[in-house]
C-alpha cells in the first residue's frame, strides 16, 4: 500500500491517492485542523456519489473556532477520481468496507467519527460489526437497517442511465429534474453547484461522476436489502446520529423510531424540505451535526 499527496489548487484541502489491498488507486481529501487533538472525521458517500459531496461540511468542520478536527473524505471505487474496477462485481459493500479499513491503517487514524450518506452509511454499520475498535461515533446521514424499496427502485432506475451534458448549466438542469420533487427549496444557482459535486470536470466540461457499471451492484429484482439490524446494534458502544431528509423515500420515519428503541445513545434530526440524501450544505444541519461530534467526545 502506497500513498503521494500534493496540495490542492484549493488550500483547504490536500489531496491523497493511496492503493488499496488489491492494488486498485484511489482518491482522498484531507481538511487539515491544524493543532487540534479532537476525534477525525471520515466521511463515506452515496453509491453514486463521492468526496466533492463533502466539501462544505467538512470545510466547517475542520475549520470550526472552537472545535475544529481534521475530516477525511474519500471517493469509493469507481467514483469520482478514484479508478473504475475491472470487475464490477467489486463494487460490493464488503470490498468498499476493506478500501476504508485501508485508508485508515494507511494514515494511521482511530477511534473515528464517520460520516455516512447512503450506502456509506451501510459500510459504517457493517464496519461496527467488523472492525468496532475503529469507530468512535456515526452519523447516518438518510440511511438505516431498513431501506424503502420504493427508493430503491428509483435509484435502480437512474444509474448508469443519467445522459452526459453539454455544458454545467446543462448539468444543473438534469441535476435538479431528477431531484426537485424531493428538494423543492434549492435553486437553479445550487442545483448547479451540487451537478458540479456529481459530475467530474474534464477539461471544464462534465463528465461521468461514476463508472455506468455500477449499476450491475444494484437491482430491484433481487427484492428488498436484507434488514442490517444486527449491524446497526453492533453500534450500540458509540454514540450515534441519524439525519432523515423530511422528504426521504429511503429512510422511513418508521424506521428511524425503531432505531431510536434499539440504541441507547442515538440523536434523530430531520432535514426539512429535503429527500434523499440531505446534502449537508444547509447551517443549521451542519451545526446539528457539529454540536453531535462536539458531545460525543467525551463520551
Amino acid at each position: 500500500m502506497s500513498t503521494t499527496t500534493a496540495a490542492a489548487a484549493d488550500a483547504r484541502f490536500e489531496e491523497i491517492f493511496f492503493t488499496a489491498r488489491d492494488g486498485l488507486r484511489l482518491y482522498a481529501r484531507h481538511y487539515p485542523a491544524p493543532g487540534s487533538t479532537l476525534r477525525p472525521v471520515l466521511c463515506l458517500a452515496g453509491i453514486t456519489r463521492n468526496s466533492r459531496d463533502f466539501h462544505i461540511v467538512a470545510s466547517a468542520l475542520s475549520s470550526d473556532p472552537l472545535n475544529a478536527r481534521p475530516v477525511y473524505t474519500i471517493d469509493t471505487r469507481g467514483r469520482g477520481r478514484s479508478a473504475h474496477d475491472p470487475n464490477p462485481k467489486n463494487y460490493a459493500v464488503p470490498v468498499e468496507m476493506l478500501d476504508v479499513l485501508d485508508f485508515i491503517t494507511l494514515r494511521s487514524l482511530s477511534d473515528v467519527a464517520l460520516i455516512g450518506t447512503s450506502r456509506g452509511g451501510i459500510i459504517s454499520m457493517v464496519m461496527g460489526a467488523a472492525q468496532p475498535s475503529a469507530i468512535g461515533a456515526v452519523v447516518l446521514n438518510d440511511i438505516g437497517p431498513i431501506v424503502e424499496m420504493d427508493g430503491l427502485a428509483r435509484i435502480a432506475g437512474y444509474i448508469g442511465r443519467v445522459p452526459v451534458p453539454h455544458s454545467w448549466a446543462d448539468a444543473g438542469r438534469i441535476v435538479r429534474d431528477m431531484n426537485a420533487k424531493q428538494f423543492p427549496r434549492i435553486t437553479d444557482a445550487e442545483w448547479v453547484e451540487i451537478a458540479r459535486q456529481l459530475f467530474n470536470d474534464t477539461g471544464g466540461r462534465p463528465t461521468p461522476g461514476y463508472d455506468p457499471a455500477l449499476s450491475q451492484s444494484l437491482s430491484v429484482l433481487d427484492g428488498p436489502m436484507k434488514p442490517l439490524w444486527a449491524q446497526f446494534e453492533s453500534l450500540k458502544r458509540v454514540p450515534v446520529m441519524v439525519l432523515r431528509g423530511e422528504n426521504s423515500d429511503i429512510l422511513s420515519a418508521a424506521t428511524v423510531e425503531e432505531m431510536r428503541r434499539r440504541h441507547p445513545r442515538i440523536t434523530a434530526h430531520t432535514v426539512r424540505w429535503e429527500g434523499h440524501a440531505p446534502w449537508l450544505r444547509d447551517a443549521h444541519t451542519i451545526n446539528e451535526v457539529a454540536a453531535f461530534l462536539a458531545a460525543s467526545d467525551a463520551k
